[in-house]
């Protein structure tokens, strides 16, 4: 197999791994492997376009899409989260058995490496919501040994950890009470185990609850900058500053609703603004701290883009706004796999 790329790019954030457990298809692993004209992320398109690999995360959507009076999804069933988070990581499994090494799923920082050097897609076992994890801890034990490496504890809605950040524009992310006492002995539970931990779709307080207690690099997998684009999602100045002291990162999220200054999701806002955000976060907390995180398969992005080959365009950008090849490399790879190896010990 040869190299995805002379600039390969590791990415912060996918969910593949829902579309295609909510596709319908017989075969979810073969389309993947195969390649399909739906979503964002298939193997072939994945090595055309230098899309390396990246978090896939196990996200299980609320029951209902409804909104309740405060804007917030609905917790899901805890019995349904753990079975719909074990059919996630069966899928996964799956793929990386059938793909006769095309796909390897990375547990340390040279696995990444290594994948990315013999053309493997370097695919890392991600939770984005822990609502399949219960009050005693056991399943982030179970989880981690198979392969569990970053974990998200809260999605964009309130569980037994912590109370996520609901969508909402123009809002700062300052919404809600921070980390339970149970979210607090996940945070210790994830630093003794060496999980990542990510604070995106965290709101202000639970960024702050982990910040005083997390003792590795604060990281953002998926949001933007709320100088830029006033979302509750995006991250302040202050929470990028934290980010850059902690040697940490934030990975600019592709999603048009985070992107756009005036808060519409309007795909055809081309690929500048993506590009301002990452200036942004490369001018206040230094290029060290900047990386890709697109939400592939899980959010609206640019038209421009269309799919995970788009980011060709996102480094030909990079090199039009006077981005060396040095700085490119940290942007959209070298970062990442710092940060995962420094927290991961490994």
């Amino acid at each position: 197999m040869p190299p995805f790329s002379d600039t390969p790019v590791f990415d912060g954030h996918n969910d593949v791994l829902l579309r295609l457990r909510r596709s319908g298809k017989a075969d979810p692993a073969k389309a993947f492997l195969d390649g399909e004209n739906e979503g964002h992320i298939d193997l072939p398109r994945a090595r055309e376009g230098g899309f390396a690999g990246g978090l896939c995360a196990l996200y299980v959507p609320s029951p209902s899409y409804e909104k309740d009076a405060d804007g917030n999804m609905p917790t899901p069933a805890q019995p349904d989260a753990l079975n719909e988070t074990m059919a996630m990581a069966r899928l996964l499994f799956e793929i990386e058995r059938r793909s006769a090494g095309d796909v390897t799923v990375c547990r340390t920082a040279a696995d990444i490496r290594n994948a990315i050097a013999k053309g493997s897609f370097a695919a890392v076992f991600h939770i984005e919501g822990a609502e399949a994890i219960g009050a005693d801890l056991d399943a982030l034990y179970v989880l981690h040994q198979a392969g569990l490496r970053t974990l998200g504890p809260v999605w964009s809605r309130p569980n037994i950890f912590a109370f996520g950040v609901p969508f909402r524009f123009p809002s700062s992310p300052d919404i809600g009470p921070g980390l339970t006492d149970t979210g607090k002995a996940l945070i210790r539970a994830c630093n003794d185990l060496k999980i990542m931990i990510d604070l995106s779709h965290m709101n202000e307080k639970g960024f702050w609850d982990i910040a005083a207690i997390s003792d590795a690099p604060l990281v953002a997998s998926h949001s933007n900058v709320q100088a830029l684009c006033q979302h509750s999602r995006n991250a302040t100045d202050r929470q990028l500053d934290a980010i850059g002291e902690t040697n940490g990162l934030i990975g600019i999220n592709f999603g048009v609703l985070f992107l756009n200054k005036d808060g519409i999701k309007d795909p055809a806002i081309g690929v500048e603004p993506l590009i301002d955000h990452i200036d942004y976060v490369a001018n206040r907390i230094g290029i060290d701290h900047i990386a890709l995180g697109s939400d592939f398969d899980g959010t609206t992005i640019a038209t421009a883009l269309k799919d995970c080959r788009g980011v060709r365009l996102i480094v030909d950008r990079l090199k039009a706004r006077g981005y060396d090849d040095a700085a490119i490399a940290k942007v959209t790879h070298e970062n990442w796999i710092r940060v995962l190896g420094a927290t991961w010990g490994a």
